[in-house]
């Protein structure tokens, strides 16, 4: 096996050169489609979902943040609304028939508040031009004159109830207390007195007479009350009369401009029933009132003001300013905000409502175009998603209280007439929250039939660099900043492989890269310069780290103090250097731990220190149960594993997550096992499977800058590097000063495939093969540790004999509950 040999700055180096950007600054770029670069998948499955207009294909758009989805929804939704029919307008009216359904009407678009105006200025109308009649000498001398027939025929059949008692010597007397019988003579009403000095049969003949006379005002008085309603009724036909041409005239144009829409044209037609029928409404109230009768009230009305109101139009979706379908961002999407709400006013400590009272909701205004929420905030709201779910199931908008819908209110509420939806809606969030809708929701996939998934990265290749140097361009020219040269230019795109973690992908990162872009441009202005180059570029990186990398600074003190013990001289027997990653969520930084290993004779149990005291996750418990599936099937193929080993990360105190560190854990046990020290100068990263291959990793870039950085801190020597794994050279887009070093010698970087190459670098010694006889050489690493192994395996084969068979097929059975793979 030949040993891996350092790699050169050319192998580690980045594919994309200077050479391969053909523009000098970012003023020479054409435009491109920006939006789209990257995306033709997204794109793909976009255009299918607005191809189909059948119910359910509504939109999933799924990605991280940042990578610019409402960007590009904004841009591909514009251009397709611009093409397409702009939707009805929609109004809710007063219902006649049941006052609490108001009634949904349609109108053309920009027409609903054109027949709101109509009916405000019918409603002046009205006010004006009614009153106005009930003005007027004609109409005066007729109610006149019905009031007056009322009044003669009153008086006359009192008068001849008066002649009839004068005949009999009795008075009618009408007093503030009503009507009242008193005998009189020579004109003169008889007091009491008198009235007694009469003869006796005088006294009872008069009495007899008073009694006659008050049956006959009786029926008099039954009478009346029949005549005021015959002249209450002969008044509201005079007013109705009267009425009917105003209101007629009035409302005859309207029911010609509104003669094709059958609904309004009922409505109005309703409309003008209700004025006939309420036409006393329209009178002051001395006019509607005649002079009561004693023991009878006067006649009540509605107010004229409620009147009215009801004629008027509450519109709720309105596009006379639109053109094209609408496009709905709703950034609040609650239950009402989606769905609608009715609101209420306080009246005499009761809370009223009426259709006017009636508010849309983002299902309104996007109807007929595209709704886009933020699928987290509507998960977020209660009864949001459900509420969402019910219209898009009966594609129709039903305002609902939400009180009411979950029975904690029982006041009398509204019940207005759903309105048809016909829309796209546009959910957009995280992945996780798509397959977890998808998997425990049973509705989702019948309603959201088309996921658009994001890519966070573009192909590196030489025909996407006009591509994304044309975003660049664009993110330049849309947000004020200046142009770029070409070194920048360059700067930028190697920090985009950066963020991408890959130097062969681009990052489609936009918010990240747009504050790269801002923070140059703020180093260019501070510099007064005319184009942003790489050295500004460079200070905005800097900057950005100096200003979030407080904790990594304060590691790397704690480790050039000798607080966090970590060696990078010398070498040590079951010692090494791992490599750690730590992402802070907007600062991802790397830096070295020591990780050790003990062995000994035992029952060939590896214990994970990490695991025992639960700071372990299960994917680093994964990697050191590998080990023990590696030494079990690499070593003494015919003879059991009797050794006892510990593993710990040392000066962890915190959750140790991931498989990065199992090669390195294996090295340690190797060197422990084979009693070979390690170079402390050599860290190594990197993920083994139980065949002794070592895998890819994560954060390969910041764990070999960070192991970089704490050497060249202590001084750089002939030995100072990191191994890696030979799959992660893809993913190396290193920093300037650690490419200087590899160039000039004074950091090396490994890239190795196997477990046996890692350990030759680090011990200086062969690993070895097992020869024609099925052994290791003696001499090497891998014979050196089957040695230990054997030797350890004949200490319990002759520790077992010395024991009862009791004991020993004891101890064999607690062996199997310890180590069940083994």
């Amino acid at each position: 096996m030949t040993s891996p040999i350092p790699l050169s700055r050319q192998q580690i180096e980045i594919p994309l050169g200077f050479h391969d950007i053909p523009y000098n600054n970012t003023d020479e770029i054409p435009p491109g489609t920006d939006y789209f670069v990257g995306q033709q998948r997204a794109g793909e499955a976009f255009d299918f979902g607005l191809s189909i207009l059948k119910p359910g294909y509504n939109f999933f758009v799924m990605g991280p943040p940042g990578i610019g989805k409402r960007t590009f929804l904004e841009k591909v939704l514009k251009e397709k609304a611009a093409r397409g029919p702009t939707p009805l307008d929609w109004c809710y009216v007063f219902n006649f028939e049941e006052e609490n359904k108001p009634k949904a009407l349609s109108f053309p678009a920009g027409k609903a508040s054109e027949f709101s105006e109509d009916m405000a200025r019918l409603v002046d109308d009205l006010k004006i031009g009614i009153p106005a009649i009930f003005e007027s000498d004609e109409y005066k001398t007729r109610a006149q004159e019905i009031e007056q027939e009322f009044i003669d025929r009153r008086e006359e059949a009192l008068s001849r109830l008066r002649e009839k008692a004068q005949k009999e010597g009795i008075a009618l007397l009408q007093t503030p207390a009503g009507i009242a019988f008193a005998p009189f003579k020579n004109g003169e009403v008889l007091d009491p007195e008198r009235y007694n000095a009469l003869p006796e049969e005088e006294k009872k003949r008069i009495e007899a007479a008073i009694r006659l006379l008050q049956e006959e005002l009786a029926a008099i008085l039954r009478q009346i009350p029949k005549w005021r309603k015959e002249a209450q009724n002969k008044l509201r036909e005079l007013n109705r009369s009267y009425i009917q041409g105003v209101v007629s005239g009035l409302l005859e144009e309207l029911k010609s401009k509104y003669k094709n829409n059958e609904e309004v044209f009922k409505h109005l037609e309703e409309i003008q029933k209700d004025v006939l029928k309420n036409a006393e409404s329209f009178r002051s109230p001395r006019e509607t009132e005649m002079p009561p009768l004693p023991g009878m009230g006067t006649i009540g009305r509605e107010p004229l003001e409620a009147l009215l109101k009801r004629y008027k139009v509450n519109v709720i979706v309105d596009h006379s300013q639109l053109q094209g379908q609408p496009i709905v961002f709703e950034d609040n999407p609650t239950f009402v905000n989606i769905v609608g709400r009715i609101e209420h006013i306080a009246q005499l400590g009761a809370l009223v409502t009426d259709f006017s009272l009636i508010r849309p909701g983002a299902l309104h205004r996007s109807n007929g175009g595209y709704l886009i929420l933020d699928a987290l905030r509507v998960l977020s709201h209660p009864f949001a998603w459900e509420g969402l779910k019910r219209a898009l199931r009966t594609r129709q908008i039903k305002i609902e209280p939400l009180g009411e819908a979950l029975g904690l209110i029982s006041t009398v509420s509204l019940e207005p007439q759903p309105i048809p939806l016909d829309l796209k809606v546009i959910l957009v969030g995280d992945r996780l929250i798509y397959y977890l809708l998808y998997q425990f929701d049973p509705e989702f996939k019948d309603l959201f039939k088309v996921s658009v998934d994001f890519s966070e990265e573009f192909d590196a290749q030489p025909q996407n660099i006009l591509p994304y140097c044309q975003l660049i361009a664009s993110l330049c020219r849309n947000h004020g900043i200046g142009p770029l040269d070409k070194s920048a230019l360059w700067l930028i795109l190697k920090q985009s492989l950066r963020l991408a973690q890959d130097s062969k992908k681009f990052s489609l990162q936009r918010e990240r890269i747009l504050e790269l872009l801002e923070e140059s441009d703020y180093w260019r202005k501070k510099e007064k310069a005319p184009t942003i180059t790489a050295k500004h570029v460079q200070s905005a990186i800097v900057s950005y780290s100096n200003r979030i990398n407080r904790v990594q600074e304060k590691i790397k003190e704690s480790i050039l103090r000798q607080i966090l013990l970590v060696e990078t001289e010398g070498s040590k027997v079951g010692q090494v250097n791992g490599l750690v990653v730590v992402d802070m969520g907007n600062f991802l930084f790397g830096y070295p731990t020591k990780i050790t290993a003990r062995v000994r004779f035992g029952n060939g149990h590896v214990v994970d220190i990490e695991r025992e005291v639960k700071l372990s996750g299960p994917i680093h418990s994964k990697g050191v149960l590998i080990l023990s599936g590696f030494l079990a099937g690499r070593y003494l193929p015919d003879e059991p594993l009797s050794l006892s080993a510990s593993l710990a990360f040392e000066q962890s105190y915190s959750v140790v997550e991931g498989d990065s560190a199992s090669a390195a854990e294996l090295c340690a046990l190797l060197s422990a096992l084979s009693e070979q020290p390690l170079w402390q100068s050599i860290a190594i990263t990197g993920s083994i499977n139980q065949l002794g291959e070592i895998q890819a990793i994560g954060g390969v870039n910041e764990k070999i800058e960070g192991f970089f950085d704490i050497c060249s801190s202590r001084g750089l020597n002939e030995r100072s590097g990191v191994i890696i794994p030979q799959s992660n050279l893809q993913h190396l887009v290193l920093k300037e000063e650690v490419l200087e070093a590899v160039e000039k010698g004074l950091f090396k970087i490994y890239a190795v495939k196997t477990i046996d190459e890692a350990m030759e670098i680090l011990t200086g010694i062969p690993a070895g093969e097992r020869g024609p006889d099925g052994k290791y050489p003696p001499s090497s690493l891998n014979g050196k540790v089957e040695e230990k192994l054997s030797q350890f395996a004949r200490r319990a084969q002759k520790f077992a004999s010395s024991l009862p068979k009791a004991a020993v097929e004891s101890q064999e059975g607690n062996n199997d509950k310890q180590n069940p793979s083994l």
